[in-house]
């Protein structure tokens, strides 16, 4: 929440983890020198009524003046000049009397901007959508402190819902969409998920990184989970019922080909390439011919087709 005017800061009506309701007084600036513009305001206002009061009395008298040149030229009584400068006169009033009421709509302009100024001497907590309570993140002043225009005073932000934001790289990115149900886990609550949707993805990659924005929008009713915590979020894109599924650990590159070695009877390693799939945390679908048996995962990247290869221990997730 920032002020729309300078002041000095007199009260501050929340601090931090407050509650706010939409609409609440959070802080109040020292209102006294716009309490006086309203005066002075009003007191303009007064003297255009006033001078509009005059105006329109002097209209009238020039008027009656007029009606009785026309009677008295009617029976020869007077000049024609004098009926024109009874005309003029009649002229002249009602210009006065418009300037008299433009100057009233602009004293009534002035009251009312004065009015409202002194109305940004109370900074409420306005916002538009979501929830009608939120809390507050941060204080950024203190009472007695004196603030510019625009300059925060408090941050207030929304835990139920909340939005969790991950970056996509351009390989994924065409398999995602609005809707689809994403999986967070944070460190502050181990062992413990969090289910969310996809509400937002970006429609453009951040060129340093080459990856999109993603935002999901997380039901926290409890307030569980806080603005900037650290998540890592899981995305279903596929789902298999049946899948060749390797440790990624043993993905290797040879000749601009993706492969791993597979132990073969008679101890040697042998050379499989293949098409990678489906990721699950540290595992992969492997999709190639022959994928059956121990999986080497240590020092791979130093063999050849053929080369002799001992197996120490084979852990369960080290076969295909």
């Amino acid at each position: 929440m920032a002020p729309k005017i300078s002041g000095r800061v007199q009260q501050l009506a929340a601090d931090l983890a407050d509650d706010v309701a939409r609409g609440e007084v959070v802080a109040v600036l020292d209102d006294a020198e716009f309490i006086q513009e309203v005066a002075r305001a009003r007191a303009e206002l007064e003297v255009a009524l006033a001078n509009q009061g005059e105006a329109e009395s002097l209209l009238k008298i020039a008027e009656r003046e007029l009606l009785r040149f026309e009677k008295l030229r009617g029976g020869g009584l007077s000049s024609e000049s004098q009926l024109d400068v009874a005309t003029a006169e009649v002229l002249a009033k009602q210009a006065m009397v418009k300037v008299a009421r433009a100057t009233i709509a602009r004293a009534e302009a002035d009251l009312a901007a004065a009015r409202i100024r002194l109305g940004y001497a109370q900074v409420t907590a306005d916002w538009q959508g979501g929830s009608s309570h939120r809390v507050v993140a941060e204080r950024y002043v203190d009472e007695g402190e004196t603030v510019s225009a625009n300059a925060p005073l408090l941050r207030i932000v929304e835990l139920d819902p909340i939005t969790a934001v991950f970056f996509v790289t351009e390989r994924d990115y065409a398999r995602l969409q609005p809707g689809l149900s994403v999986r967070l886990a944070t460190d502050a609550y181990p062992g413990r998920q969090f289910g969310g949707r996809i509400q937002r993805i970006a429609p453009v990659f951040r060129e340093a990184t080459r990856q999109a924005r993603v935002e999901v929008r997380v039901d926290n009713p409890a307030a569980t989970l806080k603005p900037g915590m650290f998540v890592r979020a899981t995305v279903v894109l596929e789902r298999l019922e049946q899948a060749t599924i390797g440790p990624e650990q043993a993905l290797v590159s040879r000749d601009d080909r993706r492969g791993l070695f597979l132990v073969r009877d008679e101890g040697t390693a042998a050379w499989h390439p293949v098409e990678v799939g489906i990721r699950q945390d540290e595992r992969v679908q492997v999709v190639g011919e022959g994928l059956d048996g121990p999986v080497v995962v240590l020092g791979q990247q130093l063999l050849e087709e053929g080369t002799p290869v001992r197996v120490a221990n084979v852990a369960a997730d080290a076969t295909p």
